[in-house]
């Protein structure tokens, strides 16, 4: 597992299959919810997480295949597009300190 401090996180990459549609929108969401902090938010496939991805938002059914593409990556699956826990405990580290398991 690896382990990044919400103070250290600059980009956020919300990883799906297609790279269209809800994904899309929860990436939106990111933006708009840490736009007042330095934190890029990308939206990809998961085939081409880029390298500087300091954490990876994934659909659950996609977290193996984050993982063995980019496996330094904290990687944060997730089980709904919104309200899920796991994307407001990243949103929560990016804004008030603590850390982030993947």
């Amino acid at each position: 597992m690896t382990t990044i401090q919400g103070s250290d996180i600059r980009k956020i990459v919300v990883a799906c299959d297609a790279g269209m549609g809800s994904s899309v929108m929860l990436a939106s969401q990111l933006r708009k919810q840490l736009g007042k902090h330095s934190v890029a938010v990308e939206h990809t496939p998961v085939e081409h997480i880029p390298a500087d991805a300091d954490v990876v938002v994934v659909h659950t059914g996609l977290a193996a295949r984050a993982r063995a593409v980019a496996p330094e990556k904290v990687v944060v699956p997730f089980q709904v597009f919104v309200g899920d826990p796991a994307v407001a405990k990243v949103v929560a580290a990016v804004k008030n300190g603590g850390a982030v398991d993947g």
